[in-house]
C-alpha cells in the first residue's frame, strides 16, 4: 500500500477529532474523505501529511513508517483549497520552488528545474502561462498551478484538502473531471477531501465516509449507493442524491 494508517486517535480537549482510525490507499487509486463538518476528514489528511500529529496510531507511507517523519521528509504534494500561491512569483517560480528549495545536493540544475517546470505546465494545460502571476489568472487555473507545484517535487502521494471547494460550480465540475483524466496518467495515490457528494460519487474510485470521527464505511460509488453499510450512510446519501 502507498498509503496507511493504522488506528489512528487524535482529541482536542474534549473533542474527538479521529477514534482508531484505520485506512490502506493503493498506488494509482484516487479516494475521497467525505462526511459532515467536524467528523474528521481533514484532521486525517493533516496527519498524513505531518502537518499535524496524532495522539496514537501510526502512518505508513511507500511501506515506510512516517510517523514521526517531519513533514519536509515526507516528499507529499499538498493541494489547499486557498491555492497558497506566492502571488508576488510568476506561475513557473511558483510551480519550481520546490525543487529551487531542496538542499544542494538532491537540487537539480537550473536547467533540468526549467525543463521540468515546463513538462508541468504542459501537463496541467497552461503552456503559456509561465510567465504571469496568479492574480493574472482565473480560480481553475490558480488551483491547477497548485496541483501542478505539488508534482513538481515528485510526490510519493498526493493530497488534496477540498481542492475546489473556492470555485463555482461549473469551473468545479469542469475541474474534477480533469483531474479524473490526469490521475490516470499519475499512477500515484491521492486522497483529497470534499464536502460535496456528487464530487466523491463522480470522482473517487472509492469513498471513506466518516462520522464523529470515525469511518463508517469504504466502498466504490456504486457500493455505496446500492448497499450502505450503516443508518448514518444511507441517511447521508439520501440527502446528498435526493
Amino acid at each position: 500500500m502507498s498509503i496507511q494508517v493504522q488506528q489512528l486517535s487524535r482529541r482536542f480537549g474534549d473533542f474527538v477529532a479521529l477514534d482508531e482510525v484505520s485506512l490502506s490507499v493503493s498506488r494509482g487509486e484516487l479516494v475521497a474523505l467525505l462526511g459532515p463538518s467536524g467528523c474528521g476528514k481533514t484532521t486525517l489528511l493533516r496527519i498524513i501529511a505531518g502537518l499535524e500529529s496524532a495522539d496514537s496510531g501510526s502512518v505508513w507511507l511507500q511501506g515506510e513508517n512516517a510517523t514521526h517523519t517531519d513533514v519536509r521528509e515526507r516528499q507529499i504534494g499538498f493541494v489547499f483549497q486557498n491555492y497558497a500561491l506566492f502571488e508576488t512569483m510568476t506561475v513557473a517560480d511558483n510551480i519550481s520552488f520546490g525543487l529551487r528549495m531542496r538542499p544542494r545536493r538532491q537540487r537539480p540544475d537550473a536547467a533540468a528545474i526549467k525543463n521540468k517546470t515546463q513538462d508541468l505546465l504542459d501537463l496541467v494545460q497552461l503552456s503559456e502561462f509561465g510567465g504571469r502571476y496568479p492574480t493574472q489568472l482565473s480560480g481553475g487555473q490558480r488551483q491547477r498551478v497548485a496541483l501542478a507545484r505539488a508534482l513538481a517535487i515528485e510526490p510519493r502521494v498526493l493530497l488534496l484538502d477540498e481542492p475546489f471547494g473556492a470555485l463555482d460550480a461549473k469551473v468545479r465540475q469542469d475541474l474534477r473531471r480533469w483531474l479524473r483524466d490526469l490521475h490516470r496518467e499519475l499512477d500515484v495515490a491521492t486522497i483529497f477531501v470534499t464536502h460535496d457528494q456528487e464530487e466523491a460519487l463522480d470522482v473517487a474510485d472509492r469513498i471513506v465516509v466518516m462520522n464523529r470521527g470515525r469511518i463508517e464505511q469504504v466502498a466504490t460509488p456504486q457500493q455505496l449507493l446500492e448497499t450502505p453499510a450503516t443508518p448514518f450512510v444511507a441517511n447521508f446519501l439520501d440527502r446528498a442524491v435526493a
